[in-house]
């Protein structure tokens, strides 16, 4: 049986992202989101359009996506109701965030210089996409409760940084899903992936090199 609802939020699983920045100062911003996903070489950010991430991103136009593993909840908890905007906004404030000048370090993660992008790596992160901004949409131009609240930003990522485990045997351009191990979040919930394929993949018969461009 099905019956209508109505949830408050539509977070039905996806991977957790810290997006790390630079302040204004030449400092490291981090922050957590998961309304993020891919298609090739380029990612969609859903972020709030007043968030000192996206107001950095929009600035410097350039991030590094940090991909945490199942294993570093605790790490993201650290700065998951933290904001790097200070006075904190009205709307983080009435949910609990407080101003924390040192993401990093709060979160216990290590900053490591990027390649291409001045905004650092966190190391303890296996996978690292640097990535530079490409693209801006405004969403829900049509509503008049959340138009100017939220924008998709549209990242080309650049530079691939990935832990050695993770990869493919004998195949260092590839990453293996059984050792791969992302921490998903699912309404406000952290998972991880359950070891081991639930299925065989069809598309799984297609070799990945034949997406690249």
């Amino acid at each position: 049986m099905h019956q209508v609802t109505q949830p408050a939020i539509l977070y039905f699983g996806t991977p957790v992202v810290l997006i790390s920045t630079v302040n204004e100062d030449g400092t490291a911003n981090l922050a957590p989101m998961s309304s993020a996903w891919w298609l090739g070489q380029r990612c969609v950010l859903g972020l709030a359009a007043v968030s000192k991430t996206t107001r950095n991103l929009l600035r410097t136009r350039e991030c590094v996506l940090n991909l945490p593993s199942h294993d570093m909840a605790k790490q993201v908890n650290r700065i998951a109701r933290t904001t790097g905007s200070d006075p904190v906004p009205a709307g983080k404030a009435s949910r609990g965030y407080r101003y924390v000048g040192e993401k990093f370090e709060t979160a216990g993660l290590t900053q490591v210089g990027s390649l291409i992008v001045k905004a650092p790596r966190a190391l303890e992160c296996p996978v690292q996409l640097e990535a530079e901004l490409e693209e801006v949409h405004p969403l829900a131009e049509n509503d008049p409760v959340w138009k100017g609240r939220s924008l998709a930003l549209h990242v080309v990522v650049r530079k691939v940084h990935a832990a050695s485990e993770i990869l493919a045997d004998g195949e260092p351009d590839r990453i293996d899903p059984d050792k791969w191990r992302p921490l998903i979040m699912s309404f406000q919930q952290f998972y991880g992936l359950t070891p081991g394929r639930v299925h065989g993949s069809e598309l799984a018969k297609i070799p990945e090199a034949a997406y690249r461009a």
